[in-house]
């Protein structure tokens, strides 16, 4: 997530499902380590983006930070498949999702463009940097807590992470697409970077998954665009498919505000008490 995924989950959790052995000490199943070890392979892929972006490689360095959103996004669903969820998994989870969505596009962007505004710039990085360890302390921290609003509602709190992390790229899509300079302003990227930011922190309701529910009318149709954009669309348009991601998703966010702000006004509709029943005698007084 993590979020995540965090279009978003509660990360991989990957349990030490331990066994013994003939000496009495205890190892790790494989299918207790196959989460975790997803896990590793997303923060590596984040580091590596950083390796590129010293290189001058930029379209690497974005597919590596997109390849470490693709792995998060599946070792949760992999542990609660293989019921290899525990504590240390969601602990590793929101470290390696905190340095491959966090600290690795912010190091990518300062080198790509926000180095030409070397105070501004950095202090840009910064605030994303941290916003996002933000998110994910305050994920963690409400992991086991009940009352959530947003999420009994189907909803997120705020961007999730690899979300956030690939809104920030949005710039730098159009910049390997178009090849417009402009798209590497330090300055725009600064307030784009520093938007991003906020979102990330924010406590505004967001769509999930669980959120977006087709009609069954449409449902094959929808089936079909899904099909057609992620196959066609990112293998022979890879960077005008992720700007229109980043587009709808964008386009989405009032979208959500509307539906929770509707179901919070339900919500607050039931919880008011029930008028009380006229007294009859009371009107002879």
């Amino acid at each position: 997530m993590s979020e995540g995924s965090d279009l978003p989950r509660v990360g991989p959790k990957a349990a030490e499902d331990e066994v013994p052995s003939g000496r009495g000490t205890r190892g790790l199943t494989l299918r207790a380590m196959l989460p975790n070890a997803i896990t590793a392979a997303a923060l590596c892929s984040g580091l590596t983006g950083i390796r590129f972006a010293v290189s001058g490689e930029w379209k690497l360095a974005v597919i590596a930070i997109i390849l470490a959103g693709v792995l998060d996004g599946i070792d949760g669903r992999i542990a609660r498949l293989l019921r290899a969820q525990s504590r240390f998994g969601a602990e590793l989870d929101s470290l390696a999702d905190n340095v491959s969505f966090g600290v690795a596009p912010a190091l990518i962007l300062f080198m790509w463009a926000l180095q030409d505004l070397p105070r501004i710039g950095w202090f840009a990085g910064l605030a994303f940097a941290v916003c996002m360890a933000l998110r994910l302390a305050r994920f963690n921290a409400q992991i086991d807590v009940d009352e959530q609003p947003h999420k009994s509602a189907g909803f997120l709190t705020g961007v999730p992470a690899p979300v956030g992390a690939g809104l920030a790229f949005l710039p730098v899509y159009f910049w390997l697409e178009t090849g417009i300079d402009a798209f590497r302003n330090p300055i725009y990227l600064a307030i784009w970077l520093g938007l991003i930011a906020f979102l990330l922190i924010s406590n505004m309701a967001t769509l999930s998954w669980s959120s977006i529910r087709p009609r069954r009318n449409i449902r094959l149709e929808f089936l079909a665009l899904v099909g057609i954009a992620f196959g066609g669309g990112i293998l022979l348009e890879p960077w005008w498919t992720l700007i229109i991601i980043c587009l709808g998703y964008l386009a989405l966010m009032p979208v959500g505000l509307v539906r929770y702000g509707r179901i919070k006004r339900q919500r607050a509709a039931a919880a008011q008490p029930a008028p009380k029943p006229l007294d009859v005698n009371s009107l002879h007084d």
